[in-house]
């Protein structure tokens, strides 16, 4: 063909099966920084945009020139030159790879058995199709989503641009990578992560409306288009604290839907682009905490920074969220005695509330003491200048934990504070009761200092005053905490072992698929440092070991 958009010659398939082989490995090395799995996003919502793909002639060298034995061979295939990433994601829910796409699928795919490879896409696509039309039937009747054929069915059939021929390739690829690379360099617009976390929340929503989840009347008071009042069920003569309340629990409970709740399960997974619940990480957890948080905020009149609901463990989230369903009033009345309902107002109230008052901000990272103009001092010339002090969310519900009487004053405060309209509440004594003056992030940095670091996640435990269960005794809690100690001390070692093993074969594989560098250089250090770490907290643990089995005096 005389205007081939791309032709190029190798040495034999096998050389064209690796080079391809490189090319796909370093295009995943090298892929942008998604806020989303792409192959997920592609099997839960199908592909939207079309890809670019040029005509590709590979051609090996007569036999005779070679001296391989192997026959010339012309390889035809569609170079991506747009959407690469979809394109690889694509042939990886049909269970190919871009070689076998290129240069032939083994016959052992196609149901056939033997090693022989077919390189005729007439016929392989229509086995690969028999095939997954197959599995797809059997995954419907079986109610199977993790099935290949079921997760590949949103991307059977995708829209795509071709160009069969240029007789100018160099002002083709001008122009193709020119496009590609602004998308790059400009991407779409950057939103404040308020406005970002509250279009997500109504993503979500709208999916359950148009899954006949949700009705319209109820999506709109979610999502802020409607007033409080109009929520289906809101109890009459409801205060606005109250009506807040029954609100954000509604959002919370609908962005963390229970086992049960497959519907919902599926219906969010699909908006969010996100893996299995099982399979849920830090990462995702917090994009739906941020989400309810941002959509809470549109019933306050000032938003604040969704990331100060980052505080709910990953288990939790996986498993579902299912509050009690005792109103607002009851839970700050009970709190005083009851732990469970003291739990619900620290965890699933106070990071909004302190954030809507100005009380509490999310935290800004690794800067130390932040400068920042306010109104509590000044300097001689008169500049307005305070140190802000750095500390999470979930170390302050720590410290409010630390003195349960005080911090459920100053949650009842707030409460009344939105009841009555104003702007600010008000501090609260070492009793419970208000004093004078406004409840500002100062005050509290104060009365509830912030918790000396510790390593690890931060876990918000039971309040150890509360009555329900019997207190387990001492030599119970010596057994059990002897097992626990052997047991972490058994994973340890296993895991040791198990490090140099996955090095060797990454080493291997990577060798053997010609990637010069499996892992980036940046990660490689980070794990290193973590390696470094751990290596310093083991040195004192053998003493500390051997300590318990001398006799104490």
């Amino acid at each position: 063909m005389a205007f081939a958009a791309l032709r190029t010659e190798v040495a034999s398939r096998a050389d064209l099966i690796a080079v391809v082989e490189r090319a796909a490995n370093e295009l995943g090395t090298r892929d942008g920084d998604r806020p989303y799995d792409l192959q997920e996003d592609l099997a839960l919502n199908g592909q939207i945009e079309p890809c670019l793909y040029v005509a590709q002639q590979a051609v090996t060298p007569a036999e005779d020139a070679s001296g391989s034995g192997e026959p010339q061979q012309d390889f035809w295939g569609w170079a991506a030159v747009r959407g690469n990433n979809r394109t690889m994601a694509r042939q990886s829910l049909f269970g190919l790879t871009s070689a076998e796409v290129l240069t032939g699928v083994p016959m052992e795919k196609l149901g056939a058995g033997g090693h022989d490879v077919s390189v005729n896409p007439s016929f392989w696509s229509k086995r690969v199709s028999d095939q997954l039309n197959e599995e797809l039937s059997r995954a419907v009747a079986d109610d199977d989503v993790s099935a290949r054929a079921y997760r590949a069915r949103m991307v059977a059939v995708v829209d795509s641009d071709l160009v069969i021929g240029s007789p100018t390739p160099k002002r083709l690829y001008q122009i193709v990578q020119t496009s590609n690379r602004r998308d790059h360099v400009h991407p779409p617009l950057q939103f404040k992560p308020n406005d970002r976390a509250r279009a997500l929340g109504r993503t979500i929503i709208g999916a359950y409306v148009n899954e006949g989840i949700l009705d319209p009347v109820t999506a709109d008071v979610l999502t802020g288009d409607l007033p409080l009042s109009e929520l289906p069920g809101m109890p009459v003569g409801a205060t606005i604290s109250v009506q807040r309340d029954i609100r954000s629990m509604r959002l919370l409970t609908e962005f963390f839907p229970t086992e049960t709740e497959t519907a919902r399960r599926r219906a969010i997974r699909a908006s969010l682009s996100e893996p299995p619940p099982s399979q849920l990480n830090r990462e995702h957890v917090n994009q739906r905490l941020r989400a309810w948080s941002a959509l809470t905020s549109v019933s306050f009149s000032t938003p604040w920074n969704p990331r100060v609901a980052d505080v709910l463990d990953v288990k939790t989230a996986r498993e579902g969220i299912a509050p009690s369903e005792r109103i607002l009033t009851d839970l700050l009345e009970d709190a005083e005695t009851d732990v469970v309902a003291f739990d619900e107002l620290l965890l699933y109230r106070a990071p909004n509330w302190l954030a809507a008052f100005d009380i509490v901000e999310a935290d800004r990272g690794s800067m130390g003491a932040q400068r920042v103009h306010a109104a509590a001092s000044e300097d001689e010339d008169g500049e307005e200048v305070a140190l802000r002090i750095r500390r999470g969310t979930a170390n302050a519900l720590k410290a409010m934990r630390a003195d349960r009487t005080r911090a459920l004053g100053l949650l009842r405060e707030i409460a009344a504070t939105m009841d009555e309209g104003r702007d600010q509440p008000r501090r609260i004594d070492a009793e419970g009761d208000t004093v004078e003056g406004e409840a500002s992030r100062d005050w509290f940095n104060e009365v509830f200092p912030k918790a000396a670091a510790v390593r690890g996640r931060i876990v918000i435990k039971a309040d150890p005053g509360a009555t329900a269960p019997p207190p387990e005794s001492d030599t119970a809690a010596v057994a059990r905490l002897l097992r626990e100690i052997a047991a972490t001390i058994d994973g340890l070692q296993e895991g040791v072992k198990l490090v140099p093993e996955f090095l060797d074969e990454v080493r291997a594989h990577a060798r053997a698929a010609g990637i010069g560098r499996p892992m980036p250089e940046a990660r490689a250090a980070e794990l290193v440092v973590q390696l470094t770490q751990i290596s310093i907290d083991l040195r004192e643990l053998p003493e500390m070991v051997l300590s318990l089995g001398r006799e104490s005096g």
